[in-house]
């Protein structure tokens, strides 16, 4: 088994240290040990919170997160300290969504990523937005392109 600590992990173990803001730079990746395969990783995180960028008020989401890793992986800690950041930074929901992504993508480079927001009712309205990737000139393209057109926003 391969220890994380020695591909450079630094949140993995450690004390927890809490960003205020938005912070893409506590995001680390490590080596998939599979990428001769094709397969899913899903993370939900059912506790996302950010703030209304005009009233200040939390806005509560879930955030789904699948993608097919090609050489790099997210580390589970410092994406939920990632995801944490943004609980007091301002920003619409479909701001948020598209964020993660493209922070995601530029972080990973995998072959497909998309990232779903379940944001709870603000005066009686619920959005739902989706955002997604596919690796431009392979299969993978398609695939977002498919689940982009076929995507129903209901949980």
């Amino acid at each position: 088994m391969i220890q994380r600590k020695e591909e450079g992990l630094q949140a993995l173990g450690e004390k927890t240290n809490y960003a205020q803001d938005y912070t893409p730079e506590v995001l680390e990746t490590f080596v998939n040990q599979h990428q001769d395969n094709d397969y899913w990783v899903q993370f939900n995180c059912p506790e996302f919170t950010t703030l209304c960028p005009i009233t200040g008020q939390p806005d509560f989401a879930e955030i789904r997160i699948a993608y097919i890793p090609a050489e790099k992986m997210v580390e589970s800690k410092s994406l939920k300290l990632y995801l944490f950041s943004f609980r007091n930074h301002g920003d619409f929901h479909e701001d948020c969504v598209n964020t993660i992504m493209k922070d995601l993508v530029g972080l990973m480079e995998p072959k497909y990523l998309e990232v779903t927001g379940f944001f709870t009712p603000r005066g009686g309205i619920s959005i739902f937005p989706f955002a997604n990737y596919g690796k431009a000139g392979t299969k993978y393209e398609k695939l977002a392109q498919e689940r982009l057109f076929n995507h129903s926003p209901i949980r």
